[in-house]
């Protein structure tokens, strides 16, 4: 089939977007599910209003895919790029991101001038490098930005449905009086905040905060001007979606009106004084970020406060078909 897309991992909860967006446009047409489990195979999903089947992961599936988005597990990507070498690799799950021509994208701020590189594997940076590179580009170009700090809020479903499922037994069995699993935090979450998790968790909060530095500081190089911002991640007991707070000194701050013109536009919705702040329930599958609560640091004349949020699967599969489109 030209120019076909074979989705491995479609019935993962980042799948499920990818479908979802893919089928908003004309890529959805070209969609071919690929089960990540192999228990999954041959299940019936939604695609575009209509029922698809979830195919078997081999050679058969894959081989004459012009695209392979791999939202899957580690084991399943590996199979699906040994079966096609060929193919654009279009990369959620951060496998290939050692891979010396892997590139980091994200269309929504390289602007026009950048020239994207198709040879390796395109890996779609992380949803929160993203959101803040949106941000900081479109307030440096407004007032140049001296310093920033910004602590990055992470919901359970970065950890898939099996972060989910945890964080809500957690919740009942916490309310209940019963033991609380831990395999996936290694930690009580449920009603916490935390800046680590366990010893034995299977995802180290720190790689993570690691990754979205190594991502922001790849996307800021292709901006001009843009300091490299201090960040720090924490984990948050929320289900889905990413929230941020931002702290940006400028070299002579402008006035509010003049922040929110600034970040309006593709990709950013702006909610003022007079609106609700976003929040990552508000966001659920809603496009790009939203952004509100802009407030003067009261102790620093040429500081500013936000509050930002993004639906963290969206945003990611936004990405991904946007560097699908640039490709077909």
């Amino acid at each position: 089939m030209a120019n076909s897309i074979a989705l491995i991992g479609g019935e993962t909860l980042l799948g499920r977007e990818v479908r979802e967006v893919f089928s908003e446009s004309s890529l959805g047409s070209e969609l071919r599910l690929i089960a990540a489990d192999d228990e999954e195979t041959g299940k019936l999903v939604d695609l575009d209003g209509a029922a698809a089947f979830l195919a078997k992961l081999d050679p058969d599936a894959v081989g004459d895919a012009s695209v392979i988005v791999l939202s899957g597990s580690p084991k399943s990507s590996k199979e699906a790029i040994a079966a096609n070498p060929s193919a654009l690799v279009v990369d959620l799950t951060y496998l290939s991101e050692d891979d010396t021509d892997a590139r980091v994208r994200a269309p929504q701020v390289e602007g026009f001038e950048f020239q994207p590189d198709h040879d390796g594997p395109q890996v779609v940076a992380h949803p929160a490098a993203i959101a803040i590179a949106l941000v900081l580009d479109r307030l440096n170009k407004l007032s140049p930005i001296a310093a920033s700090i910004i602590h990055v809020f992470e919901p359970a479903s970065e950890r898939g449905k099996a972060g989910i499922d945890e964080l809500q037994q957690q919740t009942v069995g916490l309310l209940a009086f019963k033991e609380m699993p831990k395999k996936i935090f290694d930690t009580q979450l449920a009603f916490a905040m935390l800046p680590q998790l366990g010893e034995e968790a299977e995802t180290k909060l720190h790689e993570v905060e690691e990754r979205i530095e190594r991502h922001l500081a790849t996307l800021l190089d292709r901006m001009e001007g843009v300091p490299m911002p201090s960040l720090r991640l924490v984990q948050s007991p929320v289900f889905h979606g990413y929230t941020f707070s931002l702290w940006i000194e400028f070299e002579d701050a402008p006035p509010t009106p003049d922040l929110e013109e600034a970040l309006l536009g593709d990709h950013i919705d702006v909610r003022g004084a007079d609106l609700e702040a976003p929040n990552n329930i508000s966001v659920a599958g809603q496009s790009g970020i939203s952004v509100g609560a802009i407030t003067p640091d009261r102790n620093n004349g040429n500081a500013v406060w936000l509050w930002m949020a993004a639906d963290n699967f969206r945003l990611s599969a936004e990405t991904a078909a946007l560097i699908v489109q640039e490709y077909l």
